[in-house]
């Protein structure tokens, strides 16, 4: 078309009388105008009808991760929106903004792919009823990344579920992600966003199986594999809600031995126990430790009591 219009307004002399020569070139100028718009209007629906494809397969995407489904379609789906091969995964949760209508949805999807694209990450986004979940890509820090993207969030509380090596397992930080945000209400104090890592006890409490196996893996654990010494001191400084004294007298000890310990018990688990949390943490660990060697021991005590057959 390009060609046709310079070519006709290069020979316009050949084409038309001398008075004629100035209606040619406006006709022509006229012609290629409406060529042009006709063009561009062609052009923006056929954008618009790829971003809300786009958009419709982001949703999918999304909802099978939050289904754990990583199968065939999903591998499907994530290449057409190249991710493939996006590595370091993280599932963020929290509450869409209200009221939470089509043109509103869409406004804040949005602006939280433009936010996750300025912090250097890649983002697939979907609102379920009046949630919004967000699948983070290449997060070298997703709690930073999440507090980027938070904002964008309705009120309430924002959980980011634990990284994952890529798309294809991260219905795992999405159950955790989703788990959190229905437990995070048992700590009124829990910071925005906060990792659902730090939500474990508030889950166990739900009867998140993964959650009380985890608090159990570490903290209860270690702390019974280092030595019957640190695992005593925690549950009596627990037990006596926290005073070093007493603690001592119970384990006859003096108290800066305590101390001592309860810092080992701090380097080892990542728990402080002179904080209200982390002997909240604690304690709900060493319960559920005690509980499952309680388990264990009645099972084998069961399996070694059958006669043989």
């Amino acid at each position: 078309m390009r060609t046709t219009v310079d070519t006709v307004e290069d020979h316009v002399a050949l084409l038309a009388d001398v008075e004629d020569q100035a209606q040619l070139r406006e006709g022509v100028l006229r012609y290629s105008r409406e060529v042009a718009f006709a063009t561009a209007t062609i052009y923006a629906s056929v954008a618009e009808s790829r971003g809300a494809w786009d958009a419709r397969l982001e949703s999918l995407v999304v909802h099978a991760v939050v289904r754990g489904e990583a199968d065939d379609t999903l591998r499907s789906r994530a290449a057409e929106l190249e991710w493939s091969d996006v590595t370091s995964v993280a599932v963020l949760a929290g509450t869409a903004p209200r009221p939470v209508g089509s043109s509103n949805a869409g406004t804040v999807l949005v602006a939280i792919r433009q936010a996750a694209r300025r912090a250097g990450i890649e983002a697939l986004t979907a609102v379920q009823g009046n949630r919004l979940i967000c699948v983070l890509g290449r997060t070298t820090d997703p709690l930073a990344h999440a507090t980027v993207l938070a904002p964008n969030f309705g009120e309430g509380p924002v959980v980011i579920g634990p990284v994952v090596p890529h798309l294809f397992a991260a219905g795992r930080s999405a159950r955790a992600a989703l788990s959190g945000l229905d437990a995070v209400h048992a700590w009124p104090q829990a910071p925005r966003p906060v990792s659902a890592d730090e939500l474990l006890p508030e889950r166990a409490l739900l009867g998140e199986a993964p959650a009380r196996r985890t608090l159990v893996d570490r903290v209860y654990k270690p702390l019974r594999d280092e030595g019957s010494s640190l695992l005593e001191t925690a549950q009596a400084f627990i037990e006596t809600g926290g005073a070093l004294e007493a603690t001592g007298r119970l384990l006859f000890v003096h108290p800066n031995t305590v101390r001592y310990r309860l810092r080992r018990i701090d380097d080892i688990v990542d728990v402080d126990l002179t904080s209200s949390r982390g002997a909240w943490v604690a304690q709900m660990a060493l319960s559920l430790g005690l509980l499952s060697e309680q388990r264990s021991s009645v099972w084998r005590d069961t399996m070694s009591s059958r006669p043989r057959q």
